[in-house]
């Protein structure tokens, strides 16, 4: 027997142990001696009853996707259950930490499931673009109900043991030692006069209303914008109502292979490996430890500040709020509070989770009382005096080995740190708002930055619920940088002949959530105007909205016209004469612009601006700008990011109409990057330049 699966007997009760570090996932090396185990064990007369428990901190967190693309080996793991259902003596599945994916589908194909009170389970697949493929949405709703089935997988969301207990999906919660309880469970089992029946004959939780069913799973796919996954799982959910079980099974296993071959599940699995990856930083070794972080402060009570303080505050940090005087900080209390508020009321988090989530948060007008912080980031005004007079200072009051942070989103972090006298404490922490609530934080190390306050930074965003990218120093850092070469297009293609409704359609159908014109309104024209102020830089469509007050929607009016209480974007004549007259005024004829004009005037650049930032070595692989992209600008997650996108569609293209627009142009934007042009000639990609 392999040292992944050993069988031990207890008294008539097989148990059989999996250890496959870290997760015990589900490749051959555990498949294959597991299929052998339940032969041997289920051939012994002297087994009346078997257990599948595992070893290490989980149960079966799921299948090795690494063997995805790869020549298939067997048993494959709809084998595997197969073989469990096979046998007639009762099955149980002990699990602890997470079942997920096929490890849950493994524990579906026993009799009886027992669980620890911490575990977690559920059917994640959608999260790579895939559904499940061994018997997940067949047998999951013939267990808990179509409806309750429908939610667990398409949200890919796994579900705790208490609702797990209440919805059937499991048998039993175990309160003490949980393999001594599945054993003695697999014993009663085994001597009790009660059928031990699989999944697969159980039909009575099918009785559904279709027309409801249908209906419900309109709600459960309606965010499930340009993925396929979500849809392709509900209609295997629907399958399993409508259909013989081994009909849909087979249909299930069609289904996945198609989703497992898709261009959006490469791009999803693409993105799991890279954020898993941006962790890994080079030049900080794997045993430096992080620095304790057990209170924090925040400078600025304003929008920004606010919503950081909620996110440690989420993470269960206290957060001192500082700000000038008693008002701002009353106004940034108040704002907090009705956040929360709004919270409880969608569901999202209890009466009891805001109360200890507010507790954590305290204000105050004096710089003293963040003496005892072990991390201050502060959230002023994008101003490099104004900033370096918050860490002057900070450097006077805050305890040795406490980490100064900014939130910038541009300006130079070693310009920031040598305000101070231990430049080797700060950090950029770069929060996107709302900041309680996106995902991305960028991470920018500065020439001083210590290894270990890289690390904290690294535990910190875990603990906080946050996608880190460790990132270098330049203007815009990776994400702002190349949507400042994004956004240089988005006039020039107004002035030449589009519209903002055409440019913000062609982005939509490509995937985006919004376009850049939906964009700068929901965020404000007012924050790109005063960067452009500070940066002596002009566009004359935009500067001239600000100048006449239109903001965006929180004035009514930006590059769309909102009627009052309404954030749906309609057309602005005012706009549109606009444009015409500035376009006149700078001598520019007017043309039709092609879709694909935009694409490559917008996405193009960006692209190529990404290669100049891992050629600069900004950022550390490619990977981790398309983490960053995917986190916090809202490209598309069935593209996989901007440059896994560009491998993909083909970077010699990308290079020749970058060619062809700077022959046209003369923009520095379109002026393909070295190693741009490299790749196009050797046809490697972004993955050979490390």
């Amino acid at each position: 027997m392999s040292d992944t699966v050993k069988i031990t007997r207890d008294n008539g009760i097989a148990v059989l142990t999996l250890d496959n570090p870290p997760v015990n996932a589900l490749g051959h090396a555990l498949r294959a001696p597991l299929f052998e185990a339940l032969g041997e064990a289920n051939a012994d007369d002297t087994v009346q009853a078997i257990v599948i428990a595992c070893a290490g901190r989980t149960f079966i967190a799921g299948a090795d996707i690494s063997e995805f693309g790869k020549p298939p080996k067997e048993p494959s793991l709809p084998d595997l259950i197969e073989k469990l259902e096979s046998i007639d003596k009762p099955t149980v599945a002990a699990i602890h930490g997470t079942a997920l994916g096929g490890g849950l589908e493994l524990a579906l194909g026993c009799h009886y499931r027992i669980a620890d009170r911490s575990a977690m389970i559920g059917l994640p697949e959608v999260n790579l673009g895939l559904i499940p493929g061994a018997g997940g949405t067949v047998r999951l709703p013939r267990l808990v109900g179509p409806e309750a089935a429908l939610k667990m997988i398409v949200s890919g969301k796994p579900i705790g043991m208490d609702e797990a207990a209440r919805l059937g999906a499991v048998d039993r919660v175990a309160e003490s030692d949980l393999l001594a309880e599945a054993v003695a469970f697999a014993r009663d089992m085994a001597t009790s006069r009660k059928p031990h029946i699989h999944i697969r004959a159980r039909s009575e939780k099918l009785a559904i209303d279709l027309a409801a069913f249908d209906e419900a799973v309109k709600a459960v796919t309606k965010k499930a914008r340009g993925l396929t996954a979500p849809h392709t799982a509900a209609e295997a959910v629907r399958n399993a109502i409508t259909m013989e079980f081994d009909a849909a099974l087979d249909r299930e296993r069609e289904l996945f292979l198609e989703r497992r071959d898709s261009e959006e599940s490469a791009a999803q699995r693409h993105l799991f490996f890279a954020t898993r990856e941006a962790t890994r930083v080079p030049g900080i070794p794997r045993e430096t430890e992080a620095r304790k972080i057990a209170r924090a402060g925040v400078i600025g009570a304003g929008t920004m500040g606010a919503g950081i303080a909620m996110a440690l505050a989420n993470g269960g940090i206290p957060v001192t709020i500082l700000e000038m005087n008693e008002d701002a900080i009353a106004r940034g209390l108040a704002h907090i509070d009705k956040t929360y508020a709004g919270s409880v009321k969608r569901g999202s988090i209890t009466a009891e989770e805001k109360e200890a989530r507010t507790g954590r948060i305290s204000g105050t007008t004096h710089y003293a009382d963040l003496a005892d912080c072990d991390i201050v980031i502060e959230a002023v005004f994008e101003d490099m005096g104004v900033k370096r007079q918050v860490f002057t200072a900070l450097g006077g009051v805050l305890k040795p080995g406490a980490i100064l942070a900014s939130n910038t989103s541009y300006l130079d972090v070693n310009e920031i740190a040598a305000t101070t006298s231990r430049p080797q404490d700060v950090v950029g922490l770069h929060f996107f708002s709302p900041a309680h609530v996106m995902k991305l934080l960028e991470i920018v190390r500065g020439e001083e930055t210590a290894p270990d306050v890289i690390k904290t930074a690294l535990a910190l965003a875990r603990k906080i619920g946050k996608v880190p990218v460790v990132v270098g120093v330049c203007n815009g850092f990776v994400g702002n940088r190349m949507l400042a070469a994004r956004r240089e297009q988005n006039e020039d293609l107004l002035l030449s002949g589009a519209t903002p409704e055409q440019v913000d359609r062609v982005f939509t159908d490509f995937g985006w959530p919004m376009g850049p014109f939906q964009m700068v309104d929901l965020a404000g024209l007012d924050i790109s105007w005063k960067h452009r102020q500070s940066q002596g830089l002009t566009a004359p469509i935009g500067d001239t909205l600000c100048e006449a007050g239109h903001f965006g929607q929180k004035t009514g009016r930006g590059f769309y016209l909102y009627e009052e209480g309404s954030r749906t974007p309609k057309p602005d004549p005012f706009v549109q004469e606009l444009i015409e007259k500035k376009a006149a005024e700078l001598g520019v004829e007017r043309r039709e612009i092609s879709a694909d004009e935009i694409t490559e005037r917008t996405l193009y650049p960006m692209i190529n601006e990404g290669a100049k930032i891992l050629e600069e070595r900004i950022a550390a692989r490619a990977s981790d700008i398309d983490v960053v992209w995917v986190n916090g600008y809202g490209f598309p997650v069935a593209k996989g990011g901007p440059m896994f996108w560009a491998e993909r569609f083909g970077i010699k293209t990308i290079v020749e109409r970058l060619e062809h627009w700077h022959r046209k142009t003369g923009n520095r934007v379109f002026e393909p990057a070295p190693i741009l042009r490299q790749l196009a000639l050797t046809g490697g990609g972004f993955g050979d330049l490390v």
